[in-house]
């Protein structure tokens, strides 16, 4: 047997293995003669089959078998031998037939080779790392919601502004049947809050659906309709109050402070904001993350040039999927993936050069933060160290849970590296100029 590659190109090989009878010829004899005893032929007894009669068969067929293990060991073997780093699957040249009778065999496989390239991370181009900051509107009304949460509720039988009503709405034409809490302030029009201001607890109203709340999406939330319904209302809805309330806030203190923070850490309502801006600005982290990799794996794709052994990827995605493509069906879904491969190729070499490969330690410590981190989010305390051991052994004897664990965590190592070492930009913004600006949307 003998396996020999040649370059066509810089992105192009063929490989050819050249295999002798010998190299299968025991094993296909090996799988007939057992065949033989096994076989239920007509007119002979079990294990009395002649073996002229199994190799018209079967033989054929296990020749072809063994050769396609054979071939599939030795492609891989050489492959890895020769260290050379292919794109997709080796592809088989076809041939229009085979003599699987012959004394040598010779096959060919076609190789789409990984390009050679850099990337460059010091360039003039800069991407724009958005800082978002907290509006004060944001803070006053997250401090407002804190008051409330530890304030008190005070039952009331008539409607005021401000008070929290919970309410039955009832509409077959809409199909609503549902019950829900909202404050006056969501009420569209004076007539109507008028109408359920002379209400008392207990009272049901019936009311235009048409223009009852602020917006559709308003009244999407508080019916428990589709948005498609919420912009076209129509008929009445029936409201049948159960509960009036007065939510009285609890004052700016020690007390509350120290309910809500760590005692002692907030001793005034300056700092208690501080606390509140430093908790929203945390949240939205995650979404200046977010854009900040979608618009980095932009830049590398625009910045980082090579070429790819096209015509290979678009013959190799005619035979990789669950049913064959045609060469248009191949060539459109090469268009939509090319960018994706391209970033692949351009991760895969950023995470080689700078040693950012996932070691085990760091995925088992990686599980722990994130376990511990679930878990103080349901109010859970955190398990003894063993048991903590335990779980996350568990959790990682998941194949499916490991994977996805692993692509957070590189995930969060490729940000890291890029906020340290891409040509970044910090551009503060608040919230509302973010979404305009990273999104173009009002």
């Amino acid at each position: 047997m003998k396996v020999s590659h040649k370059e066509i190109d810089a992105l192009n090989a063929l490989v050819t293995v050249a295999i002798d009878r010998e190299d299968y010829q025991e094993k296909v004899s090996s799988i007939l003669k057992d065949y033989r005893k096994k076989a239920n032929i007509p007119g002979f007894r079990k294990g009395h089959v002649p073996m002229g009669l199994i190799k018209k068969q079967y033989e054929t067929a296990v020749t072809a078998d063994e050769v396609n293990k054979l071939l599939q060991e030795q492609l891989d073997s050489y492959l890895k031998q020769e260290e050379l780093s292919i794109l997709g699957n080796p592809l088989p040249k076809m041939r229009d037939t085979i003599d699987w009778g012959a004394a040598q065999q010779s096959f060919e496989f076609e190789l789409g080779l990984t390009p050679k390239f850099e990337v460059d991370l010091k360039t003039r181009k800069k991407v724009t790392h958005y800082v978002i900051t907290a509006e004060d509107k944001m803070i006053e009304e997250q401090v407002t919601q804190i008051q409330k949460q530890f304030g008190k509720i005070v039952a009331q039988s008539e409607i005021k502004d401000g008070y929290e009503i919970t309410a039955h709405f009832v509409s077959e034409a809409l199909e609503v049947d549902t019950t829900s809490t909202f404050a006056l302030e969501v009420i569209k029009g004076k007539k109507n809050k008028d109408s359920l201001k002379a209400a008392k607890n207990g009272d049901t109203l019936r009311l235009k659906s048409k223009n009852l709340f602020t917006e559709p999406r308003v009244a999407q939330r508080y019916l428990g309709i589709s948005k498609e319904k919420a912009e076209e209302l129509s008929g009445e809805v029936s409201i049948t109050l159960k509960e009036i309330n007065e939510r009285i806030l609890a004052p700016l203190n020690q007390e509350l402070f120290d309910k809500v923070y760590e005692a002692g850490t907030v001793t005034s309502e300056s700092e208690m904001r501080d606390k509140v801006r430093e908790s929203i600005e945390k949240q939205f982290e995650q979404q200046s993350d977010q854009k900040l990799l979608n618009d980095i794996t932009d830049f590398l794709i625009d910045n980082t040039k090579f070429d790819l052994p096209d015509t290979f990827l678009k013959k190799w995605l005619q035979t990789s999927g669950e049913k064959p493509l045609s060469t248009e069906e191949a060539d459109a879904e090469y268009e939509r993936s090319e960018k994706g491969i391209r970033y692949q190729l351009i991760e895969g070499k950023i995470i080689a050069d700078n040693g950012l490969q996932i070691q085990f330690d760091e995925l088992k410590d990686f599980a722990k933060a994130m376990l511990l981190q679930q878990m103080g989010q349901y109010g859970q305390l955190p398990p003894e160290e063993e048991q903590l051991e335990g779980i996350v052994a568990r959790v990682l004897s998941n194949q499916e849970e490991t994977r996805r664990l692993s692509e957070q965590l590189m995930s969060k190592k490729l940000l890291d590296f890029y906020k340290e070492n891409a040509p970044l930009k910090a551009k503060k913004v608040d919230f509302g100029a973010f979404v305009k600006e990273a999104y173009g949307q009002a």
